[in-house]
């Protein structure tokens, strides 16, 4: 199976935990929290982990919190390449109002990259880049960082005739969408990330699909993966267009879902299955990490249980 290299610009320490109600102005007491590493390629790694493939995971970090996330991820067994900034690694903050089951998130940022640290992160993506293997660069951009980041990182991918995968936010998404330089891999986008590119809402699935397929001839990526809410994921690849619907499960936590799908897709592709194999599998590991609580991630056997239950759609 080719290699398979995580890149995460913007990782944080995720601490999951709960309280009877959340409310303004007492103090609230919450429960024993949950402490995963987290960020998007972070997250990708952990879930290819989890399924059994082979990955290495190269994470930008700094200071005490760089150094726990690291830790926590050394505890999970995940193979990591650092590379050290002097800005504090970000943290988050997921509480859980245990009388109405809301979940409210927090994100505290991390410092900002240098000019210099920049270049130096390019040249450790260079290094670490496997050859005909597939990358995945996944979640935000950090501040200091241009918005045409991801298209230097695409740059050098290409030198060394790797696949890159691309899921992130913002400014960055929306340069990938406006100004392509070449095709990714695949860009992974998920409902409104789609409605602020487009700048009206995305109501059917058939609208997806449209905007996947104008992504696609537009030559912005080959394979276009987006998100429809809790009803499953719509893809174009090339003249394939097809929905697949995800199973009921009870909803419990929606972090990281995102970065489940984007792995286990990666993780089917990387074993040589069709894309339409590998979205069936994005969708039951997103099912299998929204039944996980807080911060925890899917498992391998609650996901090919899941995966039974995918129905893909073709149009």
């Amino acid at each position: 199976m080719p290699d398979i290299l995580t890149i995460t610009l913007k990782p944080a320490v995720d601490f999951a935990t709960s309280t009877d109600h959340v409310e303004a102005g007492p103090k609230l007491y919450c429960a024993e929290p949950r402490i995963d590493p987290g960020g998007g390629g972070v997250n990708v790694a952990r879930a290819i982990s989890r399924l059994g493939g082979g990955v290495r995971a190269l994470v930008v970090v700094g200071g005490a919190m760089g150094d726990r996330l690291l830790s926590l991820l050394a505890a999970e067994g995940v193979p990591v390449e650092a590379c050290r900034v002097a800005g504090e690694t970000g943290h988050s903050l997921a509480v859980t109002d245990a009388a109405s089951g809301e979940q409210f998130r927090f994100t505290v940022p991390g410092g900002p990259v240098s000019e210099s640290e920049a270049q130096t992160i390019l040249e450790r993506i260079s290094e670490a880049v496997p050859e005909n293997g597939f990358v995945v660069l996944s979640g935000g951009v950090p501040k200091g960082l241009p918005d045409d980041f991801p298209q230097k990182v695409q740059a050098l991918v290409a030198q060394r005739h790797a696949r890159l995968i691309v899921d992130t936010s913002k400014a960055p998404l929306l340069h990938l969408i406006s100004a392509p330089t070449a095709p990714l891999g695949v860009l992974r986008l998920d409902r409104s990330e789609m409605e602020k590119a487009m700048g009206r809402s995305m109501r059917s699935v058939a609208d997806n699909l449209a905007y996947c397929r104008e992504l696609v001839a537009r030559g912005v990526a080959r394979i276009v993966v987006s998100g429809h809410g809790a009803q499953g994921s719509a893809m174009v690849a090339g003249d394939r267009q097809v929905f697949c619907h995800a199973p009921q499960v009870p909803v419990r936590s929606k972090i990281g879902a995102g970065d489940a799908l984007v792995g286990a897709f990666t993780f089917s592709l990387a074993q040589g299955e069709t894309p339409e194999e590998a979205l069936k599998w994005g969708v039951a590991a997103a099912a299998a990490t929204v039944g996980t609580e807080g911060t925890a991630l899917l498992g391998r056997a609650e996901t090919e249980a899941l995966f039974a239950k995918c129905r893909v759609e073709r149009f």
